[in-house]
């Protein structure tokens, strides 16, 4: 029989992040830890793909680049040592614009776009720590989307900090801020036209 894997104290930390064992799944906002561990639903993991596939086709060619999770994003973390950096996310889905923020550990900076796809382990965070999080970081557009009720909310940080989201239902079009000719069928999103 074999004998059980101790597991490590939670991170704090990002340099405590990258000693995590493989198989755990963490993100640190503020210094506090939070267990990402259990795994996404289908439908979540349905919702990020077709979303991912909507940006990727259209940022083909252009400087922006979409990534989903796992994808370390660490904020706030300019001239900092990975001993100092007391904020790493893994936002369901990024959209990053400068080329200079990515390396091969992530994005080291913040993100351009952020989507979020809620599930009842992450909803209660997503719309809490991680809304006040992003928003202090500046990104510029923050999505949190709604697999159950079929809905997208929509925060443009850039154009107003304290205005409240555009929330948009699965048989509209979400026209995406940062960019001047994207719009998105959430009926394409929610698999609601058969797809």
């Amino acid at each position: 029989m074999e004998a059980s894997k101790k597991s490590s104290a939670p991170p704090t930390n990002y340099a405590e992040y990258l000693q995590t064992g493989e198989g755990e799944r963490w993100e640190i906002i503020g210094g506090v830890p939070y267990n990402m561990t259990p795994a996404p639903s289908t439908e979540h993991q349905r919702i990020v793909g077709r979303l991912h596939t909507e940006f990727s086709v259209y940022l083909r060619g252009k400087k922006c680049e979409s990534f989903v999770a796992p994808f370390d994003v660490r904020l706030f973390g300019d001239g900092k040592t990975d001993h100092e950096i007391e904020n790493v996310v893994q936002p369901d889905l990024v959209i990053v614009c400068d080329p200079t923020k990515l390396d091969d550990r992530g994005c080291n900076g913040t993100p351009d776009l952020v989507v979020e796809v809620l599930s009842p382990a992450t909803a209660r965070k997503d719309r809490n720590q991680k809304l006040k999080l992003y928003r202090k970081a500046g990104v510029k557009e923050y999505w949190i989307v709604d697999p159950f009720h079929k809905t997208v909310e929509v925060y443009q940080f850039e154009r107003n900090v304290f205005a409240e989201p555009e929330t948009y239902g699965e048989h509209e079009r979400v026209k995406v801020g940062i960019f001047e000719d994207l719009e998105i069928n959430l009926e394409d999103i929610f698999g609601v036209s058969g797809i």
